[in-house]
């Protein structure tokens, strides 16, 4: 296991100094620019997904996607991000006891 986790941190330093190491015309280029702006919200995007609907090895719909819901549309009335996050989760706390 500590094999493992030897791995995967070189594995992020390097690929992190492969970044930094990049000359500053690659980085400058339209594309790459507009690549590394999305990218973030692509992961973010998959990390809710699959924290949302995914239970062990199989897809679940339960309270967490009532409470998504709930912070979906908060976001879309441009609601405040204590109001959105409190609300969500009240959302499927209340699911849950139904």
């Amino acid at each position: 296991m500590w094999l493992a986790i030897g791995v995967a941190a070189v594995g992020c330093y390097a690929l992190k100094l492969a970044g930094l190491s990049l000359p500053e015309r690659v980085l400058a280029h339209p594309v790459v620019a507009r690549i590394a702006d999305v990218i973030p919200v692509a992961l973010l995007a998959a990390l809710i997904a699959v924290q949302t609907w995914s239970s062990g090895a199989s897809l679940t719909v339960d309270a967490r996607t009532a409470g998504l819901t709930f912070a979906l549309a908060a976001l879309l009335l441009r609601a405040p991000f204590l109001v959105v996050v409190i609300g969500a989760a009240a959302v499927a706390a209340f699911v849950r006891m139904l």
